[in-house]
C-alpha cells in the first residue's frame, strides 16, 4: 500500500457539484492499494497514519502525534499512486482491482475510527474534486514495502 499524507488547515471533496466531506486541521490521505496488498499491509499502514508525529508541539518541533493535536482524516482511495510511468501514458495494471481494493481501504478507514479519529472519506471510484489548505507544508510518502 501507499498513502500520501499531507498535514492540512483544512480539506474537503465534493462530487457531482456537491461538497460530500470536510474536515479541519489534520490529514488528507491519498491511498493506493496494489494488487498483492493483504490485511497486514492495511494494517501496518494504518498504524503508521495514526501515530506520524508531525504536530507541532509548543516548541515549534514536529513532535506530536495526529491524536496528541485533535487532528481529523479525509482518507481518499487513489488507484493512481501505483502508476507506471515507464511510458508517457500510465499503466494501471499494478493497481488492485475494486474486489480487492475496497475492503483494504474500508479497513484502513475502520482501523483510524477504531483509534478514536474522526475520518471522512470519498467515493471509491468517484470523479472527485479534493481541495486542501496545506499545512507547512508537510508530506510523507508512505509505502508499506518500505516500513
Amino acid at each position: 500500500m501507499r498513502a500520501v499524507v499531507t498535514r492540512v488547515k483544512s480539506a474537503s471533496v465534493e462530487i457531482d457539484g456537491a461538497e460530500y466531506s470536510r474536515i479541519g486541521p489534520g490529514f488528507l490521505v491519498l491511498l493506493g492499494v496494489h494488487q498483492e496488498d493483504t490485511e497486514a499491509q492495511a494494517l501496518k499502514i494504518a498504524d503508521k497514519i495514526c501515530g506520524l508525529r508531525v504536530f507541532e508541539d509548543e516548541n515549534g518541533k514536529m513532535n506530536m502525534s495526529p491524536a496528541d493535536a485533535g487532528a481529523e482524516l479525509l482518507i481518499i482511495s487513489q488507484f493512481t499512486l501505483f502508476a507506471d510511468c515507464k511510458s508517457r501514458r500510465p499503466g494501471f495494471s499494478k493497481a488492485a482491482r475494486p474486489e480487492t481494493a475496497i475492503p483494504l481501504y474500508e479497513l484502513v478507514i475502520r482501523q483510524c475510527r477504531e483509534r478514536g479519529f474522526t475520518v471522512q472519506t470519498g467515493v471509491f471510484a468517484a470523479d472527485m474534486k479534493v481541495a486542501s489548505v496545506n499545512d507547512g507544508p508537510v508530506t510523507i510518502l508512505l509505502d508499506t514495502n518500505e516500513l
